[in-house]
């Protein structure tokens, strides 16, 4: 009778909830449960397995699998263990474990990294809702089993619930009524444990629903603050009389509903934080592996992930991106705006608010549930983000505008010129030579007197010339005018208050592609009789180290190998100048992975290289904001160029 007990038990808990019946809903959980459609629904997640594709993080964040809401250790009448919690999270890949004693957090429980896993002592109030989790400081709360109280102020609270596993039973009336009978009949139950043994992720998840009044709610505070969404399992572990697992094995559970935190470190701190500021998403794993999975908004300004605001400057679209087609559900406050199939899908939003998205797949004949992403918020721009910072010199500064430093056609002439900036009086200072950016198409010299001026005040004399841009002047138009300047600077700076034996060369976006590409080929300094010993130090800021990828065709054209010669990435050798290498929190596709990737080979072949992440930055803002006080990316070249003098 005990064994019986338990395995209702364990099957009432897969009931999802009726009312949530979601789009594409086929089938009810009890035919969920038929041996046909178990069998079905595994060889659907085989099929995603092999076609699924492995893809690269998008922005500056790791995906870190985590499990919210786990018990163990704090029953005398169950088996549970942490030990065997830590066993799953390794077997599963969760890579951090929330776990949520009653009365907790207790003495015992475990905090800290074991074995790989980040563990969270935390404590469930039932009465108040609430999942509270004091350490690191301050206290993490999220609003739990919302369904119990849909209507509670979000006040004091950091998230929610947007499903919770081990509550889906509560409105299923059929399910209920069939395992009442199922417990009256042995050889039922046995089938059912039999087909458990065989199809653990298929029974566990047959009951997986999707309930609206959950995302309703969600969306309502969305409306007005971030809120992030969770995805709870409240892992038991329930087991049979005698001590055999029937359904929710920890690693069943592991892998059926997962929240992935995005997050730069994997320390308590940095996961919490992504949490408290919605850079997570919920997915039922099981499904399909839902890592690559990607959430952004993109403009002229850069990219944003999910948990950011983005400023609406220009055209501002909404992307989703995962490792297997799906059909993807656009959201905005509640309402749905778009919808569309695929591995990718885009929208162009034209109205601030909260957006998420979902993703489902087609399983069986019927859409289930597969990825809910947490939220970023668009909002129109403060007019100060967009404009260029006053470009007056200061009295300290002295600028000769215009100079030619190489011949060529009449039309081009304006693009062969430079500007100088220097302290007045300047004597044999140290020089930076600086690229501007502008994806090799735009941009000018001109556009950049605030630049000069502020590193004049700071005692360097400034270099800043233009160069001929593509498409009508396609590579290596760009890198031949930066190494004809730079030999310019070589011959004349001594006149203009420049020492030429401290030279550093300096580019921003497609102007840290030409200063690293400069430094790392010979050839284009060699045309001049110069090579990289000329150059006492390199600064990329959010350049393009490689450029081999489709984009660069209309500037580099479509040979593969002239491609890969353009990239400085390909040009790493040992004996290499010194290099500073930045990148942006919201920096453009490809452009944090980028300066990862080249730092790290650079350091590998023994060049000097320092890797600089700025937090709180776009692409854009980067340049614009390098005059204020305290601008991070201003005290990295300072503290680089101070350490080369």
């Amino acid at each position: 009778m005990m064994a019986r007990l338990a395995v209702f038990v364990c099957l009432a808990a897969l009931a999802p909830a009726q009312t949530g019946l979601g789009p594409g809903r086929k089938y009810t959980a009890v035919e969920r449960l038929a041996p046909e459609r178990l069998a079905a629904v595994q060889e659907a997640r085989k099929a995603l397995a092999a076609q699924r594709k492995a893809l690269p993080p998008v922005g500056v964040y790791e995906d870190y699998p985590a499990a919210m809401l786990v018990r163990a250790g704090d029953s005398a009448h169950t088996r549970r263990t942490r030990a065997e919690v830590l066993a799953a999270a390794k077997k599963t890949g969760i890579r951090a474990v929330f776990f949520t004693d009653h009365g907790g957090p207790r003495a015992s429980t475990w905090h800290g990294e074991r074995e790989g896993v980040l563990f969270f002592a935390g404590a469930e109030n039932g009465a108040k809702h609430e999942l509270r989790f004091p350490q690191p400081a301050p206290p993490l709360r999220f609003h739990s089993h919302v369904e119990g109280d849909p209507e509670a102020s979000p006040a004091g609270w950091d998230g929610m619930e947007i499903c919770n596993r081990h509550a889906d039973h509560e409105d299923d009336a059929d399910l209920a009524a069939y395992l009442k009978a199922a417990a009256a009949d042995p050889r039922r139950l046995e089938e059912l444990a039999r087909l458990a043994r065989r199809y653990p992720d298929e029974i566990y998840g047959a009951g997986a629903g999707w309930r609206p009044e959950l995302f309703a709610r969600w969306d309502r505070v969305l409306a007005q603050r971030f809120f992030t969404g969770i995805g709870a399992i409240d892992a038991h572990q329930n087991v049979l009389a005698g001590g055999k697992v029937l359904l929710d094995p920890y690693d069943v559970a592991f892998r059926n509903t997962v929240t992935h935190i995005l997050a730069r470190e994997f320390t308590q701190e940095a996961l919490a934080a992504s949490l408290r500021e919605g850079r997570a998403y919920v997915a039922h794993d099981w499904l399909c592996a839902p890592q690559g999975f990607a959430f952004f908004a993109v403009n002229s300004l850069g990219v944003y992930e999910m948990g950011d605001t983005i400023p609406m400057a220009g055209s501002t679209r909404l992307v989703a991106r995962a490792p297997v087609a799906a059909h993807w559900r656009f959201i905005r406050e509640g309402t749905l705006v778009h919808e569309a199939g695929g591995e990718t899908a885009a929208w162009q939003a034209a109205e601030p608010g909260a957006y998420r998205v979902e993703a489902w797949l087609d399983i069986d004949g019927e859409q289930r549930p597969w990825i809910y992403s947490n939220a970023i918020r668009l909002a129109r721009p403060d007019p100060a983000l967009l404009t260029l910072p006053s470009q007056r010199l200061d009295p300290s500064v002295e600028a000769v505008n215009g100079i030619e430093y190489a011949a060529g056609a009449p039309e081009d002439a304006e693009k062969h010129r430079l500007d100088i900036y220097r302290p007045r009086g300047a004597s044999k200072r140290p020089v930076l030579f600086f690229l501007h950016g502008g994806a090799w198409v735009r941009g000018d010299r001109r556009q950049y007197p605030f630049f000069g001026n502020h590193f004049a005040r700071a005692g360097f004399v400034v270099v800043a010339p233009s160069y001929r841009l593509a498409p009508k002047h396609p590579h290596p138009a760009q890198i031949e005018d930066a190494a004809a300047a730079f030999a310019w600077t070589m011959r004349n700076i001594a006149a203009h208050g420049g020492d030429p034996s401290r030279i550093v060369v300096a580019g921003h976006s497609a102007g840290g592609h030409l200063a690293a590409l400069l430094a790392a080929d010979a050839r284009w300094l060699r045309a001049h009789g110069l090579d990289s010993g000329a150059i006492r130090g390199v600064i990329s800021m959010s350049g393009v180290p490689d450029v081999t990828g489709a984009a660069g065709s209309r500037v580099f054209g479509s040979d593969p190998d002239v491609r890969r010669a353009a990239s400085p990435l390909f040009h790493v050798r040992g004996g290499l100048p010194p290099f500073l290498v930045t990148y942006c929190q919201w920096d453009y596709l490809t452009l944090p992975q980028q300066a990862r990737r080249f730092h790290d080979a650079l350091r590998q072949a023994g060049v000097p290289s320092r890797l600089v992440f700025v937090k709180g930055e776009n692409h854009i803002s980067e340049m614009t904001n390098i005059v204020k006080p305290g601008d991070a990316t201003s005290a990295a070249i300072l503290e680089f160029l101070g350490a080369l003098q």
